[in-house]
């Protein structure tokens, strides 16, 4: 069981990223995905999370309205699409993903969520 994250990068304030999250070795639709971001000296967090069949979606309030998280159960692939990106956006972004039914309902503790990918690096910087 894998997950890669990748398309973090360098951007100035007001830029745009796209994160992508592969799975392998499980069926992606198996899972509710979730983004998580750290920055050093603070505890990780949740950014947002999406339902094993995207039906349901979960945003933290320091993203709401800037970020959008969508899957491709087919392409084994979860995105989060950030827009006007800002400094304190700036820290190592995780996926992970939570092995439940599909009714289970979607949790922002990462506690949670069992497999982890590797993290990539959003800096933020004018």
């Amino acid at each position: 069981v894998q997950l890669q994250a990748s398309g973090g990068g360098s951007v100035r304030p007001g830029g745009s990223l796209r994160l992508s999250c592969a799975a392998s070795g499980f069926a992606l639709d198996s899972a509710h995905i979730g983004w998580f971001r750290q920055s050093p000296g603070k505890e990780r967090e949740c950014v947002s999370v999406i339902s094993r069949n995207g039906g349901n979606t979960y945003y933290g309030d320091s993203v709401r309205g800037r970020f959008t998280i969508s899957r491709d159960n087919a392409k084994k692939t979860v995105y989060l699409q950030m827009d006007s990106l800002k400094p304190e956006d700036t820290a190592v972004y995780y996926c992970a993903a939570d092995h439940v039914i599909l009714t289970a309902p979607i949790a922002t503790d990462q506690t949670s969520y069992d497999y982890w990918g590797q993290g990539t690096q959003v800096t933020v910087s004018s």
